[in-house]
């Protein structure tokens, strides 16, 4: 159960190395988090986020978990959930894909589709439901800024956090009335692995700054937060923009 202040005791962060999901369990371990599921593709970098967090004081425990394998998922973290209630999971998983190249290679976009979107239906799904058993918990979900309206450059990205966005949205009313908490976190451009070929963008941001938006969101019981907040405004204008007019503009980009 989440403490007094509200913050979890247990959390499950699936993409157990992602960069956002890690920095959001070190914070919430600085505060009361003492039990952390890192659910993930075995790799020495699961296993070196595992020891980084057992290090920080956490009862770590790490799960092979693939989202490309949506059959495995009920089976998985059904196991995570039988041994005790999760306050909180961190769906934190997704790739970015190569925009040129998927557009060529029709099966590297189904990927990218296929993790970003569908495999994050199939887990929310089991988590939603594991989480209203438990009358209680929040599931957080990684969207992005890129689902508020497709651009030229990241559209097979885009579309996939536009359909994962929506999902989240749709099952935090599915959910409410039980009492979970479903909130989807729409960051801009965050700084880190997946972005570091890329050039800098406007209103970037990092993986830390996600992990505080995160905590805070969680204190609010917020439905949608934005990283950073003033993107809210800035992507309201640009969803309403004239598509002759958008397309003028993000085809410089």
């Amino acid at each position: 159960m989440k403490d007094a202040f509200g913050a979890p005791q247990s959390l499950l962060v699936l993409g157990g190395a992602s960069e956002i999901g890690l920095a959001t369990a070190r914070r919430l371990i600085a505060r009361r988090t003492r039990r952390v599921h890192l659910a993930g593709r075995p790799s020495p970098a699961l296993d070196a986020a595992a020891a980084e967090l057992s290090g920080l004081g956490a009862d770590v425990h790490v799960t092979a978990f693939d989202a490309l394998d949506p059959g495995s998922h009920e089976e998985v973290l059904g196991k995570v959930f039988a041994e005790g209630d999760i306050d909180m999971v961190l769906l934190a998983f997704g790739v970015l894909g190569d925009q040129a190249r998927d557009e060529q290679e029709p099966l590297s976009a189904v990927r990218v589709a296929s993790t970003n979107y569908t495999g994050a239906v199939s887990s929310s799904l089991v988590c939603g439901a594991a989480l209203q058993r438990q009358g209680h918990g929040s599931l957080v979900v990684l969207s992005s800024v890129a689902g508020e309206r497709a651009r030229r450059e990241n559209f097979i990205y885009g579309s996939s956090k536009a359909g994962l966005d929506a999902f989240t949205q749709g099952l935090g009313d599915a959910l409410h009335p039980c009492g979970v908490h479903v909130m989807a976190v729409r960051p801009g451009f965050v700084r880190g692995r997946m972005t570091a070929h890329l050039p800098p963008a406007p209103f970037a941001t990092t993986p830390e700054a996600v992990a505080e938006a995160i905590e805070g969101g969680l204190r609010r019981r917020s439905e949608v937060i934005w990283v950073p907040g003033r993107l809210r405004p800035v992507m309201a204008a640009l969803r309403h923009l004239p598509r002759p007019l958008f397309r003028h503009l993000t085809a410089a980009r």
